[in-house]
């Protein structure tokens, strides 16, 4: 039986695109996923760094992608991107767009 090399995931939906976020957040930060809330800014209250942002758009990009074909978070949105709820919905519009 041969291996499937690509399985159909369904779309994202707000809490699993939070989820998502929260989980690899507290991953890179190496913080308690409890600790992520939606309001949480990522600089003042995660302590956050842009070399922890850009990990965190790399592991979306990754994951989202393997469910949404040319999922990608564009370089000049990074800078409007400053919660985490701003994230969660960036990222809902894109995959709801594609």
């Amino acid at each position: 039986m041969p291996a499937e090399t690509h399985v159909e995931k369904a779309p994202m939906d707000r809490q699993q695109v939070f989820e998502l976020v929260r989980d690899q957040l507290a991953d890179i930060l190496e913080i308690d996923p409890a600790a992520v809330k939606e309001s949480s800014s990522f600089v003042e209250d995660l302590d956050a760094d842009s070399l922890a942002l850009i990990e965190l758009v790399e592991a979306l990009e990754e994951e989202i992608g393997e469910r949404t074909v040319g999922f990608r978070i564009e370089d000049e949105d990074l800078e409007d991107l400053r919660t985490v709820r701003d994230a969660v919905d960036y990222v809902v519009a894109k995959i709801e767009a594609s």
